[in-house]
């Protein structure tokens, strides 16, 4: 399948989310997404370096910007399951807007396109590095990364593009 691309419409998908009550929720990309300007972005997997150390805080850290350009959410999507996510999210105590969503099984990676097999690295099928901006659930920026490399994904692009 190719990848998501501009243009094209975010497919739905449920994915494991712990609320502000650290409840475990199903939550669905188009009852997330739609009717909203969202930024998804997603990493190869929790507690990586670049992923925790770069991508995730970036977000983090311009979440006011970007809600102030008109951004309603901020979702990122892994493969990981619900408890590595919410465990993740911990390290980030300052984060008030990026919401931690665990494709377990990257069936929501697999939907947009974007699966990374990295087996012979022992983490099996995960998500390409990347980061969408969707406007009522319609893809105007496609920032997906070849590799591990980490150069449009980065919160820095989002902004530039809104």
């Amino acid at each position: 399948m190719a990848p998501i691309g501009v243009d094209d419409t975010l497919p739905d998908g449920q994915l494991g989310w712990f609320d502000a009550d650290d409840k475990l929720q199903q939550v669905s990309i188009h009852g997330l997404a739609a009717g909203k300007k969202v930024v998804i972005f997603g990493v190869p997997g929790a507690f990586t370096p670049t992923c925790s150390n770069q991508h995730v805080p970036g977000f983090v850290n311009q979440a006011e910007q970007l809600k102030a350009k008109g951004v309603d959410e901020i979702l990122l999507v892994s493969v990981n399951d619900p408890f590595v996510m919410k465990a993740w999210a911990k390290t980030y105590p300052e984060n008030k807007h990026v919401k931690f969503l665990a494709d377990g099984l990257g069936t929501y990676t697999k939907e947009l396109g974007l699966e990374l097999d990295l087996s012979e690295k022992g983490l099996g099928i995960r998500s390409r590095r990347f980061a969408l901006l969707a406007d009522n659930l319609k893809v105007t920026v496609a920032n997906i990364e070849e590799g591990g490399q980490f150069t449009i994904s980065g919160a820095e692009e989002i902004l530039k593009a809104l």
